[in-house]
């Protein structure tokens, strides 16, 4: 029996190395782009920005399935290193964008690095035996955790570029530095790394036949959800938190480390969970923490003020003072007798209009104060039922920044697992079609990760409202959580037939 080796190992660590820089570099833009658009460098809208964000994911996800069917031809070793080589040009060239179009054009081009994730499942696969592929392509996939090192080191070093942001044009040399990890993870998989092809390989035509079945598309959209989304957020949530939180681009991208970093190595715990429960349980169990996270994150941080309960006059008379705390009324029908209204005055409810700090406090739930102004003037006549005192309600929700962090968690969390569920369902419904159907399941996956902040920024530019991004992540979870469970019970039917 086909046994791993240690060389079986080697290229397995060599195989996740390469797509962990990979997707350090394809995901840069979520740090560099908020960096350049807060300090002014660059006024680029929020469609715009998601589009640069998007772009990348976009040219990574398409070129999937053109880099495995290379892979299959020539081996993983030269594919990856081809790719590396290919991403790292307009990468360094990026250091020298002084404009929309240019920075657009160069991210398109190095977004060929998330292409790498093809290249090095066709790659890790050849080198293990049946029984331990699945593991392999775990650990191997666990190379996702590049976003999360990007997050957590690109805005220090941004920092330290621009000796503490004094410097701005510092920035041009983070790409640079990017650009040459990829040089030179590219030089340790030429001397390091040993080549290896298939016996057997597929025509392009053979590789697209499973885009036929309906199921194919429907783990797509599990995908789609799973990785897209975390694609998605690994970038949209930098500036998120700097935006809505406030928060400097460094405290930023740890914040979006607590969200990227589980769910890159949680893809071996879902391999495991997988095998052991079954990957329609781990699927299920995904969808509704997300869904329940999503639901819980959809009402947006905000302060208003509404029309509130006012001090009507209870008997007629006339004013005859007022101070900040009451109304003092003469009786009409006995002048001898004092009608008080008492009044909620701003100080008395300690309220504070304006802008609201997470230093105030922890305040998991809606607050509310009313404040009431006097309508009348010393000396007015009033009639029973006229209004003395206009009430105003504040309404402020902290959406208190570490009640989001962790659901945030849960959610990466979640999409980690649920990521390695989808592959553990492929390779039970297609066991002669992993390479094929994963590939293309990949791409529809990647795919997510390019609308994702595209659509998140057309909807924040057309509602203000930040918080539309996880109404759009909800939407397209509860639909693929509807079609999963609509054809589990078309299967269940189908198997114990018309109820008699």
């Amino acid at each position: 029996m086909e046994q791993a080796t240690g060389t079986s190992h080697r290229m397995l660590l060599l195989s996740a190395l390469a797509f962990t820089v990979c997707i350090a570099a394809w995901l840069i833009n979520g740090v560099l782009v908020t960096y350049l658009t807060n300090n002014g460098l660059f006024n680029w809208t929020p469609v715009e920005t998601g589009w640069l964000l998007g772009v990348p994911v976009l040219v990574g996800s398409v070129m999937r399935l053109p880099v495995g069917l290379l892979t299959d031809r020539f081996g993983g070793k030269w594919v990856m290193i081809a790719v590396l080589l290919f991403s790292a040009i307009p990468l360094f060239l990026l250091s020298w964008a002084n404009s929309y179009g240019t920075f657009l054009g160069l991210s398109f081009a190095f977004g060929l690095a998330g292409s790498t994730f093809s290249a090095g499942v066709a790659y890790v696969v050849l080198w293990y035996p049946k029984a331990k592929k699945g593991t392999a392509m775990g650990i191997f996939a666990a190379g996702n955790v590049g976003a999360a090192l990007t997050t957590f080191f690109a805005p220090r070093l941004l920092v330290q570029l621009t000796n503490g942001n004094t410097d701005l044009e510092g920035w041009r040399t983070l790409p640079q530095l990017y650009a040459g990890v990829l040089v030179v993870m590219a030089v340790i998989l030429l001397v390091f790394a040993k080549n290896k092809v298939p016996e057997a390989v597929k025509t392009f035509g053979q590789r697209i036949k499973p885009l036929k079945e309906t199921r194919v598309w429907r783990f797509g959209l599990y995908y789609f959800f799973a990785y897209g989304s975390f694609v998605s957020l690994s970038q949209w949530l930098i500036p998120y938190y700097v935006n809505v939180y406030t928060l400097s681009i460094v405290s930023a991208g740890m914040m979006t480390t607590v969200f990227n970093l589980p769910a890159g190595l949680l893809r071996i715990v879902g391999g495991i969970l997988s095998d052991k429960f079954g990957a329609r349980i781990v699927l299920y169990w995904m969808f509704g923490v997300c869904l329940v996270g999503l639901l819980f994150l959809l009402p947006p941080r905000v302060e208003l003020q509404t029309p509130g309960r006012g001090i009507l006059a209870s008997r007629s008379g006339m004013v005859e003072s007022i101070t900040e705390r009451e109304i003092l009324v003469v009786d009409e029908a006995d002048p001898q007798a004092r009608i008080s209204y008492a009044l909620t005055t701003n100080e008395q409810m300690d309220i504070r209009f304006g802008l609201h700090h997470d230093d105030e406090g922890f305040m998991p739930m809606p607050t509310t104060s009313v404040k009431q102004l006097p309508q009348v003037r010393v000396g007015d006549r009033v009639a029973k039922g006229e209004l003395l005192a206009k009430g105003t309600t504040h309404i402020y929700f902290q959406a208190n920044r570490w009640i989001f962090t962790v659901l945030v968690f849960l959610i990466g969390a979640a999409m980690g697992i649920g990521g390695a569920a989808v592959y553990k369902h492929i390779s039970t419904y297609f066991p002669d079609e992993v390479g094929t159907v994963g590939g293309i399941v990949g791409v529809v996956g990647g795919l997510g990760g390019f609308f994702g902040p595209i659509l998140f920024g057309y909807l924040l530019d057309a509602t203000g409202v930040w918080t539309t991004c996880w109404a759009l992540l909800f939407v397209v979870a509860a639909v693929a959580l509807v079609w999963m469970r609509i054809t589990v019970n078309r299967m269940d039917r189908a198997l114990t037939g018309p109820s008699t």
